[in-house]
């Protein structure tokens, strides 16, 4: 059997594993679904609890205290279709580098897809989210605001819980990776996304077959649609300026990116942003949209721009390196 056949059959094996996983716990799904941010508990540490990431090596230790050197806690945001796993590879460089990490899934359905992934709710019901995850942060590290992280919707959508939801004075610094800053020129947003994930994509249109959850092609994706260019989401997110005082911007992204187009419409304007593209820092960068989460140069700016004073110079990988990233290998 050749490789790609074989490949083929896991995920086929993988699919259908996960789709009886999930009738099986159907019940339970229903049952315990992600909660819908809303009024605030008695506790905001439990409330944030319950949108934490689960299984994170280092992450989401709500004893953790920040230290002198790095005084805030720093939240790890991901983006569309994905779920805080997404962070397993650079997670533990945060934790390294000496802050108290977190992560949160956010966006999920009602339905059996929340067993997969999350993001793709409304934008402004997962800036709702955020914004009780941010206050269990705050509560149970004793901080007054939080440095962020973000991945592509991850990397848009804090903007707004800043600037509609309460979170202006609870930010200090908005680090996006490849993010929906002003939305995407392409309406088949979801087909772009996943053609820049084949693995997810399998997974997905394996699920929908097998699940009753309808056609892959009609997937629920409310997030997909608001962060389409010129959606009425995107409008109110973006008039006047991109930027609140206050609160440190920097923008991490690459012209390999074929998800947000044009590439150049994920920089951020204003006072106090710094936008930085890969290939500038090293021209043999390949990351595309999807794995620029996780390539080692952007997670490197990334530290830069949460600690400024003791900024690294990134090591460029070799052109050989960056080609075996790309593959995988």
């Amino acid at each position: 059997m050749s490789v790609r056949p074989a490949r083929r059959h896991l995920r086929r094996a993988t699919v259908a594993l996960l789709a009886a996983c999930a009738l099986m716990a159907a019940p339970a799904a229903a049952a315990a679904a992600q909660p819908a941010a809303g009024p605030a508990g008695t506790d905001p540490v439990d409330d944030a609890k319950k949108f934490a990431t689960p299984n994170l090596p280092g992450v989401n230790d709500w004893s953790c205290k920040p230290s002198a050197e790095h005084p805030r806690p720093l939240i790890l945001v991901h983006g569309t279709f994905d779920a805080g796993r997404v962070w397993a590879k650079t997670a533990p460089d945060y934790k390294k580098a000496g802050y108290c990490v977190f992560s949160l899934d956010y966006g999920k359905s009602s339905g059996l897809l929340s067993l997969i992934v999350g993001g793709i709710d409304r934008v402004s019901q997962s800036a709702m989210e955020l914004a009780d995850f941010v206050d269990g942060v705050l509560e149970a590290t004793g901080t007054e605001k939080v440095d962020i992280v973000g991945h592509s919707q991850g990397g848009m959508m804090p903007r707004y819980y800043m600037k509609f939801a309460g979170g202006a004075d609870k930010v200090h610094t908005l680090v996006g990776i490849s993010p929906s800053s002003h939305g995407t020129g392409r309406s088949d947003f979801m087909d772009a996304l996943l053609a820049d994930a084949p693995d997810l994509r399998a997974l997905l249109e394996g699920f929908s077959e097998l699940v009753p959850i309808g056609k892959f092609v009609d997937i629920p994706c409310p997030a997909c649609t608001d962060q389409v260019s010129n959606s009425p989401f995107q409008k109110r997110l973006n008039k006047g300026e991109d930027t609140l005082p206050g609160v440190n911007y920097t923008t991490i992204v690459t012209n390999k990116d074929s998800v947000i187009t044009p590439w150049k419409s994920q920089y951020l304007e204003g006072p106090n942003v710094k936008n930085y593209l890969l290939q500038d820092v090293c021209k043999d960068n390949f990351a595309q949209h999807n794995n620029s989460v996780s390539d080692p140069v952007a997670t490197r700016l990334a530290l830069n721009a949460l600690d400024p004073e003791h900024a690294v110079t990134p090591t460029c990988p070799t052109l050989a390196s960056s080609i075996l990233g790309l593959l995988g290998v």
